[in-house]
């Protein structure tokens, strides 16, 4: 008699069979055997996965991994550890959720849990950066063993102060939230959960930052989901942590970036700049505007448009449509943008270098390094546009401000709008001049 087994029972047995990484794969299949010798006993620095075959998480993770591997082959191991098949293994390492991954880096006996993206991308550059405090830790002496932790455990632990994550709660959530101008991260968390305690210092140290850098209109905010269940339960919570992105009339949707606190910053600035308007484009008027406006931001950029005399009304804003265009395309950036009329300011002109090459001219300036570039190609769309994204990418060449600081700037009227205008002389009266009684000199 032909017995039938149950299907959970074939789905396990085929999961098993199936495999999730082979020999040919640059992953490292990691066991009870070879864990020791492969990965404690190493001097390399090691990634390392902990699985289970049926965890939908994980298959998804499994050709970002597999790509990770590839890429980092020969510089950084890349391992995985079944954790159906090697229980003592998820349970010497504190595993309680898949997938886990962890780095192995200076203090093998002390691995430090992986907070960034699943991208293979993201994986990659994490790799990098932990390789880089791996040889630090060398350099300086502070290899292996200790109980110290490398840097890239200290950069994971990035200070915050909780005062900076809105405590939300069934009663002030809709107020809060829902009915707020504001876009909210908000983390939905249990008090036992390892995970959500891993993120904790993350998630504060990024609320300060995001609070700071969004002048407060992007939010951060926990939600204690055993707490406050009918929260959890409205949004459909069935994991910790869960962190959700509320902007108003608009339906939450997951958040599925990094963990750190740069990555949460990232997504938050990408949001905040998504829903602000394009920066304003400020005439020069005095020593105000332009300190303001260099100072609060990383980059200032100045133009030097041409006399109204030149240009006309049209021309003028023509030049300036060009700037609004251009500072809407890069305001994610949030820089900064002013402008001025040839020779209003001469003082900033000559600290720039502008003036030798004519008008309309543009530098960007950076006042705290005190350094400025200058666009070399026209002053256009694409001109400028190329020398933005040169400048985003951190190239091009730089020179130091004259002086070293902001030069003086003049206080100037606003412009009205208006064309120019010539300035009227005075005429001269010539009708009492007898000029028969004029002497015509000779030849």
């Amino acid at each position: 008699m032909t017995r039938i087994l149950p299907v959970a029972v074939v789905c396990a047995l085929f999961a098993a069979a199936q495999g999730v990484y082979s020999p040919s794969d640059d992953v490292v299949t990691l066991t009870p055997s070879n864990f020791n010798q492969e990965v404690l006993q190493s001097n390399s620095l090691w990634l390392v996965e902990f699985y289970a075959p049926w965890c939908g998480h994980c298959r998804t993770l499994t050709p970002e991994w597999k790509k990770a591997a590839t890429a980092l082959k020969g510089i950084v191991k890349v391992g995985a550890v079944d954790c159906d098949q090697h229980k003592e293994l998820g349970g010497q390492f504190q595993i309680r959720g898949f997938p886990t991954i962890k780095v192995f880096g200076a203090n093998k006996n002390k691995p430090e849990d992986y907070q960034g993206g699943r991208t293979s991308d993201s994986i990659v550059d994490a790799a990098i950066n932990a390789l880089r405090s791996l040889v630090k830790d060398r350099l300086s002496g502070r290899g292996g063993g200790g109980g110290g932790g490398s840097d890239y455990a200290k950069q994971q632990r990035t200070t915050g102060s909780k005062k900076d994550v809105v405590e939300l709660t069934d009663d002030n959530f809709d107020k809060l939230v829902l009915d707020s101008d504001d876009v909210w991260l908000v983390e939905f968390f249990a008090p036992w959960c390892g995970h959500c305690k891993n993120l904790e210092p993350e998630w504060a140290a990024a609320a300060a930052e995001v609070a700071e850098q969004t002048k407060g209109k992007v939010k951060l905010g926990a939600v204690d989901a055993t707490v406050h269940q009918g929260l959890s339960s409205r949004y459909g919570i069935r994991g910790f942590p869960t962190i959700k992105i509320f902007q108003k009339g608009e339906n939450p949707v997951d958040y599925e970036g990094g963990r750190t606190r740069a990555d949460i910053v990232a997504r938050a600035l990408d949001l905040f700049s998504e829903n602000a308007p394009a920066p304003e484009i400020l005439e020069i008027l005095n020593e105000d505007v332009v300190k303001k406006t260099c100072e609060e931001h990383q980059l200032c950029i100045v133009a030097v448009l041409p006399h109204i005399l030149d240009t006309g009304a049209s021309g003028r804003n023509a030049y300036l449509d060009i700037m609004l265009k251009m500072a809407d395309k890069y305001k994610k950036k949030m820089w900064g943008w002013l402008w001025t009329e040839a020779g209003a300011q001469l003082d900033l002109e000559t600290s720039l270098g502008i003036g030798g090459f004519g008008y309309p001219a543009m530098a960007a300036v950076n006042a705290r390094k005190m350094k400025f570039a200058l666009l070399k190609g026209s002053f256009s769309e694409q001109g400028i546009n190329e020398f933005l994204r040169e400048l985003s990418f951190g190239r091009g060449s730089t020179s130091p401000v004259a002086g070293a600081t902001i030069p003086k700037i003049n206080t100037v009227e606003a412009w009205d709008g208006k064309d120019g205008e010539l300035p009227v002389e005075d005429d001269i009266d010539l009708s009492d001049v007898e000029l028969d009684d004029i002497e015509k000199d000779e030849l």
